[in-house]
């Protein structure tokens, strides 16, 4: 079996694994990268256009970032503030990227798109009212409008209001939202790592197993598809970025932080408008609030979509049960496989403490298109089912520890584990991930690669790449500062600032 050696392996060609392959390299130029990829294709997972919203999760229009009115009548917005100073330094990394060659035609991967939060019911409008108070009181959110006024509504996005009755309704609207490509992003970003010397992606390629080697660092043996040979790559660093696929990967490196971990899917549809003459009367990405026992990364959306240069209209997502964990690669055992003697009595008590969760799941799969028509006429009372298709949605699978087992819940964000020495990191859960990509794969090279970034010409080095790397733009006298920064990355990405 042939054996090789390379600095760093990255499993998965999404949207993590290409931005931790380019920051490393950019900081490292000496480092050799390989990054495997089960698919033929690049990034056709979670970072593929039509598996995730390509909402730039900027906190600006979900409202789960920021969903309950407090006692005194104020909404928390602290972590939609988080949020968009996260998508920031993706924003930041992207525009660079553009001004240094690495990422070209930025409409083919990111675009302006307004970002419109929407509620009806008297409760819901004194809610959105109190959390755009609190959110535009602060410089990220300066240009945010709020409106209870229908026909205001009815200007910025038209299917939201028509043939609808006499009700309470309230929006907020800010146009410096984007629609944004993550899988178009991934694949430039790893076009350009395949070039540089030291580097390969390769495609086509299924990682079998993985574990510590005679040197206590670690192999990674995959199978080329088209060939059936096998190849054993040894290496200092490994970073899982395999979506669903991590946490089996995770099980066959035996990694002690894994212990007691398990995995909970969650498929995902969309129902798909192309009708130019309806998509044209739409240009805006609605969100409403969480409906019922719904998790937060299925709180329904109204969005416009721009994918290959193409407009579409997009609503969802409904989830649907599974036990692949991945998309277009994985199998229908991959979660029967995942059930070990170390994670089972987690698993159970997730799904007994959240059976309302679990009912959720059963009736979503067994929804008809016209019981998903009837959630769309909340946000779009005219729309008739003739217009609209269904299809997948990517699948998400929502790591469990045995913490969340204790407390019976499910965690619904993303994080990253790290072993103990620090030589491999695994990414974990779902939203907002790719719109953080990039804050969350610079904390990882922080606790990997801290030489890289030591003292002020480490935070030099990643200025050049990040420009807003290590500053606080939220604070409040950063106003100027970011207004300095965040106005020429977006006119070089083509976005709009207010």
């Amino acid at each position: 079996m042939p054996s090789t050696s390379s600095d760093v392996v990255l499993i998965g060609s999404g949207i993590m694994s290409a931005t931790m392959g380019v920051l490393l390299k950019r900081l490292d130029p000496s480092l050799s990268i390989t990054v495997y990829e089960v698919a033929d294709t690049l990034s056709p997972e979670a970072s593929d256009g039509w598996h995730n919203a390509g909402t730039g999760h900027a906190g600006i229009c979900e409202l789960s970032y920021t969903p309950h009115m407090e006692a005194d009548g104020t909404v928390n917005v602290a972590k939609a503030i988080d949020i968009f100073q996260e998508f920031e330094a993706s924003v930041q990394f992207w525009s660079q990227c553009v001004k240094d060659g690495i990422l070209t035609e930025p409409p083919n991967f990111i675009n302006p798109v307004p970002h419109v939060s929407f509620v009806r019911t008297d409760e819901q409008v004194a809610y959105l009212k109190a959390r755009y108070t609190g959110m535009a009181d602060h410089h990220f959110f300066k240009s945010m409008e709020f409106t209870t006024d229908s026909a205001k509504i009815g200007e910025w996005s038209p299917l939201l209001t028509e043939a609808r009755g006499d009700e309470s309704v309230a929006a907020t609207k800010m146009d410096g939202g984007s629609d944004v490509n993550f899988g178009a992003i991934a694949r430039q970003l790893l076009g350009w790592l395949g070039q540089q010397d030291g580097c390969e992606v390769l495609p086509g390629h299924r990682v079998t197993d993985l574990g510590r080697n005679t040197s206590g660092d670690w192999f990674v043996q995959a199978r080329q598809n088209s060939t059936g040979l096998f190849t054993t790559r040894d290496t200092k660093f490994v970073f899982v970025g395999a979506g669903g696929g991590s946490i089996l990967l995770l099980q066959k490196a035996g990694l002690p932080e894994a212990n007691g971990l398990g995995g909970f899917p969650i498929g995902g549809q969309w129902m798909v408008c192309d009708d130019p003459a309806i998509v044209e009367r739409h240009q805006s990405k609605v969100y409403g609030q969480a409906l019922g026992t719904a998790p937060t990364m299925a709180v329904p959306h109204l969005d416009t979509r721009i994918i290959d240069g193409k407009k579409s209209l997009l609503f969802g997502p409904f989830a649907a049960w599974t036990t692949k964990f991945l998309h277009e690669h994985g199998r229908a055992i991959d979660l029967p496989a995942s059930i070990k003697p170390h994670n089972l009595m987690t698993l159970i008590k997730i799904g007994w403490g959240n059976f309302d969760l679990v009912r959720y799941m059963m009736q979503q799969g067994t929804q008809s298109m016209a019981d998903r028509m009837k959630v769309l006429h909340e946000f779009y009372p005219n729309a008739q089912e003739k217009d609209w298709k269904l299809i997948d949605a990517g699948i998400r699978v929502q790591a469990i520890k045995k913490t969340d087992g204790e407390a019976g819940i499910v965690h619904f964000g993303t994080e990253v584990l790290t072993s103990a020495d620090r030589s491999m990191s695994a990414l974990l859960g779902a939203s907002p991930g790719a719109s953080t990509s990039v804050h969350i794969v610079t904390e990882a090279i922080e606790k990997s690669f801290p030489h890289l970034l030591a003292g002020e010409e480490g935070i030099a080095r990643m200025r050049q790449i990040i420009p807003t790397y290590a500053m606080d733009l939220k604070a409040t006298d950063a106003a100027t500062k970011f207004e300095d920064l965040a106005r020429p990355a977006r006119k070089t990405l083509g976005l709009e600032f207010d």
